[in-house]
């Protein structure tokens, strides 16, 4: 029997996003704030459709805000990892990653009574040390990766990547990978972000971005029988109103087509029961 997976996830940044960049005057951090407003507006769309997602929330979200978070977590949604104040791994010493990982951690088991399962990397971006450090930790899966579109995979550790010998790729851990798109992520689609270096132009039309994102359903539904896409959402970007109704829009649609949506944290057990670790 088909089966196909929906992963909604939603990365609560608020405040940390623009604290990690080194924008914390006025503007940036308001904008961070409406991530709350988002946040409420997400938490009665999936409730009125029956739904449980996946929250990736910053130690220091959890903490400015605890009173959202926890009816997130009163919801039953996941609670999983996104560093303490969205600190991106690369270029960090492993004993500094490590460190934000058992923080952020500490926050996660005071709001849930539980460490994480799940982690997904800030910029999605891992160090040499990530892999190992997850599976130390107890990580079930992290969600930080780009190899495949529709089905999860076993994370590597110890990749030897040099630009004059072709690359030898280390051993598959136990560490499950459920992959993610930029072509599926609602920021550099919508956020308008310019600094001295650097313009993001976003702003894109909803319904044009919408239609690219039933379209990757649509095609893996079309070619497997088992398959997960995962949209990452971000409280301060898809909260506004005219993309919420988008959201809303795309729940609906993937409803009609036969979508079944599910926690990160069940996608991981449902792929390692179906291909169990060597």
């Amino acid at each position: 029997m088909s089966r196909h997976l929906v992963c909604l996830t939603f990365d609560f940044d608020a405040l940390s996003l623009w604290i990690a960049r080194g924008m914390t005057s006025p503007t940036p951090i308001s904008q961070g704030e409406f991530g709350v407003v988002g946040a409420e507006r997400i938490l009665k769309l999936l409730a009125a459709h029956s739904i449980t997602a996946t929250w990736f929330i910053p130690g220091h979200t959890i903490e400015t805000y605890p009173a959202v978070c926890e009816r997130i977590h009163a919801a039953g949604h996941e609670i999983g990892h996104h560093g303490y104040a969205h600190e991106a791994p690369v270029g960090l010493a492993r004993e500094a990653e490590e460190a934000i990982l058992a923080r952020g951690n500490e926050v996660i088991r005071r709001l849930t009574g539980a460490t994480a399962a799940g982690y997904r990397s800030p910029a999605w971006d891992l160090s040499p040390h990530s892999v190992d450090l997850l599976l130390a930790h107890g990580f079930t899966y992290d969600s930080s990766m780009m190899a495949s579109d529709y089905t999860p995979y076993r994370a590597r550790r110890g990749d030897a990547i040099a630009p004059d010998q072709p690359a030898r790729f280390g051993e598959p851990t136990s560490l499950i990978e459920i992959p993610v798109s930029w072509t599926l992520d609602d920021f550099p689609h919508f956020e308008y972000l310019w600094t001295a270096t650097h313009l993001q132009q976003g702003l894109s039309r909803a319904d044009d971005v919408l239609a690219n994102w039933l379209d990757d359903y649509r095609y893996m539904a079309r070619e497997q029988e088992w398959g997960v896409i995962t949209y990452t959402f971000h409280p301060q970007v898809i909260g506004r109103g005219h993309r919420m109704l988008a959201l809303e829009r795309l729940i609906e649609e993937l409803e009609r087509l036969g979508a079944t949506f599910a926690r990160m944290d069940a996608v991981a057990r449902e792929f390692a029961d179906l291909t169990p670790a060597h």
